[in-house]
């Protein structure tokens, strides 16, 4: 039998090459499009549009209220020309004041269906907007489930949590007021101008004219504003890294009393986000001064024109009146396209970015044709396998051939780097080989369904996580539907139900952040008792005892074997006297499997392990 593992610098190397490969990757763009891009594009717009599917009827009753209001801003106008016209034309008429009054009422009419109509858009539209941003953050939460760890060996947690949390967040603005402004923009703008001119067509012509230097100027500032708003979602980004790094670490933080140095840390990211949104407000407000110079200079041009053309009998002093309504009207349309640019580049930057993460694809997953993996024996086969992080790094294991039968208990020690953690990874498919096969019971692992497989391996790290609640919420998660007699169960075989039953409320208690409340053989303990819930077939140990004291060890310890009783168990340890019972011992070093037996017969060998064990008694 023939492995090869390299050294630790040569571990680390490979990963500082994978890095920057990757970094490389991403950073570099092309210069021009590619039918790859247009293709993209066109798909991430059949994904945007899609959101509204679900929310179809909403959408049209929605749209069917923006024509309401669109048609009454431009009906008040008509009808004040209408109440203008009579009081000229005819105002000793003896109904004359009967029909003002009549057509006042109209107006009222159509005034109180513009307001529902108003408040429908309002309320139900931001509904339906907070809907899709809702629908479009679990999609992207559950994705990230999905993802494989060498998607975050690579990622950073504050800028997932951005494009997760504040990303989104504009998402439902954009989704609501997006086909709201754009619809009563256009609806206003088409039927003021069908109004003006019905009623002079030469001073619409002129305002007309004016419209497509409107419109090129506001595209101009449209672009600044996407590329300063892109900029300020990748600052912000790192603004939540930073903090999210920093509060994490808080306890390390203080010890080195370096909040001062992380408050100088902060202040940077801040500083470049302020500079980022400098330049987006800079563009925007090029854009506002753009859209209100030209409703003023509209106004401007109906007034004078207008003027000249009452004098020279070309237009009555009612259609004068008209068109200054109308004007008034066309303001708003102007308004909104500024509003909807301004939520088209918050929200769809924000889309874009998501939709970056959601076409990611997992490295790792279920094979077409996968099948279910039965209660497994345990029974694990590691034939020639070879592993490396990236495609052209080297190797980090190099053809590994291991047989280890059903509830044997195997320890693997020896050096840092050569590759005992990798080794392990490889059982429950947290990576693939490069090269090689690992199987269980007979079965390619890479032919079992992932839940399946995960569920037949029982994975305890020297890094404990545990997460924010109680005692009996953090056991649960190895296997919600437990009971509550089984929960304690699962304590007492791991040797935790002593310390829990003294917390203040027990099982009750709340732990903390990562169980910040608990000591560190505590945390480990209930890990174990998590495992012991999960019941499965196979078990990991990965250096679970390396950072406790003595006392806490040989409590873990002893959980440990009651947990291996009868199942395969794989434990990795520098702490010898974890692995002294273990069946049969594996010593990894650079050059590979350098002895394999039990405790006395590596002993009486007098090798590397009777050396590490010297070392170890030192």
């Amino acid at each position: 039998m023939h492995s090869q593992f390299p050294s630790a610098r040569t571990h680390a190397d490979a990963r500082l090459s994978h890095f920057l490969a990757k970094f490389r990757k991403r950073r570099i763009r092309p210069s021009g499009r590619t039918s790859a891009d247009g293709g993209r594009g066109f798909a991430r717009a059949r994904k945007f549009l899609s959101y509204y599917r679900p929310h179809l009827p909403l959408l049209l009753a929605d749209l069917a209220c923006a024509l309401l209001i669109a048609a009454t801003a431009v009906a008040l106008p008509v009808c004040a020309n209408y109440v203008t016209k009579r009081l000229l034309s005819l105002p000793d008429a003896p109904d004359a004041i009967g029909q003002i009054y009549a057509m006042g009422g109209i107006m009222l009419a159509i005034l109180a269906v513009q307001v529902l109509a108003i408040f429908f858009v309002d309320y139900q539209g931001h509904v339906m907007g907070a809907r899709i941003e809702g629908a479009v953050r679990k999609e992207l939460f559950e994705h990230c489930q999905k993802l494989s760890f060498s998607f975050y060996d690579r990622q950073r947690v504050g800028q997932l949590m951005s494009r997760i949390t504040n990303d989104s967040l504009w998402l439902g603005e954009l989704f609501h007021h997006g086909p709201e402004d754009l619809s009563i923009a256009a609806l206003k703008f088409a039927g003021a101008m069908l109004v003006l001119a019905f009623i002079d067509p030469v001073l619409t012509a002129v305002i007309a004219v004016l419209t497509p230097f409107a419109v090129l100027y506001a595209l101009h500032f449209n672009r600044a504003m996407n590329v300063a708003l892109q900029r300020s979602k990748e600052r912000i980004a790192g603004i939540n890294e930073r903090v999210e790094d920093a509060l994490s670490g808080i306890r390390v933080v203080q010890s080195f009393a370096n909040e001062a140095l992380e408050a100088r840390r902060f202040e940077e990211e801040n500083q470049r986000f302020l500079e980022s949104r400098k330049d987006g407000y800079r563009s925007e407000a090029w854009f506002s001064v753009g859209s209100e110079t030209f409703a003023q200079l509209v106004m401007v041009i109906v007034i004078v024109v207008g003027a000249v053309r009452i004098l020279t009998a070309g237009l009555s002093v009612a259609d004068m009146l008209t068109f200054l309504l109308c004007v008034a009207v066309l303001v708003d349309p102007i308004q909104r396209l500024a509003n909807f640019v301004r939520l088209w580049q918050e929200g769809y930057t924000g889309f874009v970015r998501a939709m970056e993460l959601l076409e990611v694809a997992p490295d790792i997953e279920d094979r077409p044709g996968a099948v279910e993996l039965r209660r497994a024996t345990g029974a694990i086969g590691f034939r020639d396998v070879s592993f490396r992080y990236e495609e052209e790094g080297p190797h980090v294991l190099s053809r590994i051939s291991l047989d280890i039968a059903p509830g044997e208990f195997v320890a693997l020690v020896g050096p840092s780097g050569v590759g005992k953690s990798t080794l392990c990874a490889l059982i429950p498919r947290f990576y693939d080989v490069t090269q090689g096969q690992v199987s269980i019971d007979g079965l390619d692992v890479r032919d079992v369904t992932l839940a399946s497989l995960r569920r037949s391996v029982g994975v305890v790290q020297q890094d404990v996580y545990l997460f924010s609640g109680t005692v009996a919420e953090n056991l649960r998660y190895g296997r919600p539907d437990a009971s509550d007699e089984e929960i304690m169960a699962a304590a007492k075989s791991a040797n935790a139900h002593e310390f829990i039953s003294a917390l203040s409320n027990g099982y009750d208690t709340d732990i903390g952040q990562r169980g910040v409340k608990l000591s560190g053989g505590q945390k480990q303990r209930l890990t174990i008792a998590r495992a012991f819930l999960k019941n499965p077939s196979i078990l990991i140990f990965d250096e679970a005892t390396s950072a406790l004291d003595n006392e806490s060890e040989r409590a873990v310890q002893q959980a440990l074997l009651e947990l291996a009783r009868g199942r395969t168990t794989i434990v990795i340890a520098h702490r010898l006297s974890t692995v002294r019972n273990a069946d049969r011992i594996l010593v990894l070093t650079e050059d590979g499997i350098a002895e394999e037996g039990n405790h006395d017969a590596l002993m009486a060998a007098g090798g590397f392990y009777a050396g590490l064990h010297r070392q170890a008694s030192i």
